[in-house]
């Protein structure tokens, strides 16, 4: 466990490498500029909110999509987190992503999901990052088996008091607590990679959202 004093000076070193920058979006939204996206889940992105996207083919372009998201953050300039869950981010994997684009990506590498939930744990209540990315799509199912069903009610606490959107990425559903499940409804081979408009024809389906939901609780309340 990281003790008291070494946790706050992380997090100053993080607000000083990621300052907050206002990002051109609507009030509860993240506009990625990916049209594929944004319009299948109602205008990007939910702040304050898990979303899960889950991947059930290893080809479905859950990558892409990752690089995608990266060079929207750099085009839209403002900081993307990626906690990496099985380190198994590729730079390289992208002629896009130049050191520009890197320069607006804080890049967490982990072997373990319940380390990646850590960090997510962190980065959630520094509230610098428009976007945080959890990676979770190569853990096996033994390792998401140790994340405590608690941990992901926590993190969602987390993410509502602050202006960001959580994505969290996964072979099945596994996330209890995501207001919006979205599935990659995709079996890509190698000649869809090698096609480089095929990411704009990424099939997303909605399985469950929660937002209009809590949009309406929220009117009441008001």
């Amino acid at each position: 466990m990281i003790a008291r004093g070494k946790m706050m000076d992380l997090r100053k070193l993080l607000a000083e490498r990621f300052p907050h920058t206002p990002v051109p979006a609507t009030t509860r939204r993240l506009i990625t500029g990916l049209s594929f996206l944004d319009q299948a889940i109602g205008g990007g992105l939910p702040k304050g909110a898990i979303t899960e996207l889950i991947s059930p083919r290893i080809t479905a372009g859950s990558a892409s999509l990752v690089h995608m998201l990266l060079q929207a953050a750099h085009r839209n300039r403002y900081f993307l987190a990626l906690i990496d869950g099985r380190d198994s981010f590729d730079p390289s994997a992208s002629d896009g992503l130049g050191n520009s684009c890197l320069h607006h990506l804080l890049w967490v590498r982990c072997t373990q999901a319940l380390v990646a939930i850590k960090a997510a744990d962190l980065l959630l209540r520094d509230g610098n990052f428009p976007l945080v990315i959890v990676d979770l799509v190569l853990n096996p199912p033994a390792d998401l088996g140790k994340i405590p069903q608690t941990s992901w009610y926590r993190l969602q606490r987390l993410v509502e008091s602050a202006p960001t959107a959580c994505l969290v990425l996964t072979r099945q559903g596994t996330v209890s607590s995501a207001q919006l499940k979205i599935v990659l409804e995709n079996s890509w081979t190698l000649e869809t990679f090698e096609d480089e408009s095929a990411i704009s024809r990424l099939q997303i389906r909605v399985q469950r959202s929660q937002l209009h939901r809590q949009g309406a609780q929220m009117g009441e309340a008001n």
